[in-house]
């Protein structure tokens, strides 16, 4: 578990490319296998020079400054609140609009594409509609100049240059290209009576894995919406799961933290790691619930997103070592107290007549005779296969 304090834009020089930051990451760029998560912090554009990537497709997220990322297929204006995909082997260049600084996250996939997950029974209607991706409209350079090719191969970069830009490509065809989204048309979906959802209803893109349930990647947001339900504790709760968490903040306040969590910077919350809100946004939210919840919306000031993975990253020496580490974050829980209140009955469910629980088996009143599919803690008991 870990925190970082937004990470400083450099006051000379220093472009896209050379101003990468890797945080952490797991797999084999050689096998095509995993992910590696970095920030990106720049103050210079990439002047006669671009990289291409072998090693993977990279999911760029500004969160200040907007980018003009220029292909062998055109130019993409990717402001904060936008993001782009890159895929393997293009070639790109990254310029800052109107010059000053950008700062923001990328996520590099080893292997397989990023694309839509299956909305299952939300239907075809629901987040990212496949319609809102964009990618560019052919351009090119023509004029002669020395250009600079990087090329990332393993882990490892290659330079070699040409006497001509490699942007100067006249027209496309195919489907194999950079795009961008705006995040503001992800549609949410969300509960509209009780219980807080599990934050994959807010996925907006997806690398699957061979395993179902779990993805290498998922790229997650937390947007702008109502939130409706009742009786519920309705910030993201306490929990602790088999994924790796990532998160970072585009702009404004994460609801389950007031403090500590800045725009441009991040955490790091590792398979079955406990984390959650701090304990004021806990005490606010106790408070809510024991009271009449009106509904109330998460504003359009505020944006934040959660790369996701089943697997375990190493976070890099030099991220542990960073200034920008937050030393006192788990302080945020401190002051954390019970609100149980043993006398008190779920309003939701007083008026069920259905018997109680059996503690140590799994029939329960009033409930179908089924057993769920899926993982177990071991065998049936005797008592428990008579049950059925």
């Amino acid at each position: 578990m870990q925190r970082w304090w937004p990470f400083s834009i450099p006051q000379e020089p220093i472009d896209f490319v050379r101003g990468l930051f890797t945080i952490c990451g797991a797999g084999s760029p050689a096998h095509k296998e995993g992910y590696a998560i970095h920030v990106y912090t720049c103050s210079a554009s990439m002047d006669d020079s671009c990289l291409a990537n072998a090693d993977g497709d990279l999911l760029i997220v500004p969160q200040q400054g907007e980018l003009r990322i220029t292909t062998e297929f055109g130019v993409l204006a990717v402001p904060p609140g936008h993001i782009a995909v890159v895929q393997r082997g293009m070639r790109f260049s990254v310029a800052l609009q109107g010059g000053g600084a950008a700062r923001g996250y990328v996520l590099e996939v080893y292997g397989g594409h990023f694309q839509l997950p299956d909305l299952g029974p939300i239907g075809a209607n629901g987040l990212a509609a496949p319609r809102h991706f964009e990618s560019p409209v052919a351009a090119y350079e023509e004029e002669p100049r020395d250009f600079t090719v990087l090329h990332k191969f393993e882990g490892e970069l290659f330079a070699a240059t040409q006497a001509f830009s490699p942007f100067n490509v006249v027209a496309w065809t195919g489907n194999y290209v950079p795009y961008r989204y705006d995040l503001s048309k992800f549609s949410p979906v969300n509960s509209v009576m009780r219980d807080h959802p599990d934050p994959s209803i807010f996925t907006v893109l997806t690398v699957p894995s061979p395993v179902p349930g779990v993805a290498v990647a998922d790229f997650v947001i937390f947007p702008p919406r109502w939130t409706v339900a009742q009786n519920t504790f309705r910030p993201p709760y306490y929990h602790r799961n088999c994924m790796n968490e990532f998160m970072g903040l585009i702009k404004g306040e994460y609801e389950a933290k007031q403090g500590g969590f800045l725009p441009g910077g991040a955490s790091l919350h590792l398979c079955m790691t406990p984390h959650g809100p701090d304990a004021p946004t806990f005490e606010t939210a106790v408070g809510d619930a024991a009271a009449e919840q009106a509904p109330a919306r998460i504003p359009d000031t505020t944006l934040a997103f959660m790369f996701e993975t089943n697997w375990t990253p190493r976070v890099t020496t030099s991220a542990l070592s960073s200034p920008h580490v937050d030393r006192s974050y788990y302080k945020c829980w401190a002051g954390l107290r019970s609100h149980f209140d043993k006398d008190r009955r779920d309003p939701m469910v007083a008026g069920d007549k259905a018997a109680p629980s059996k503690v140590g088996g799994i029939k329960h009143g009033g409930a179908p005779k089924t057993v769920p599919q899926g993982p177990t803690a071991g065998p049936l008991s005797a008592q428990a296969a008579q049950a059925l």
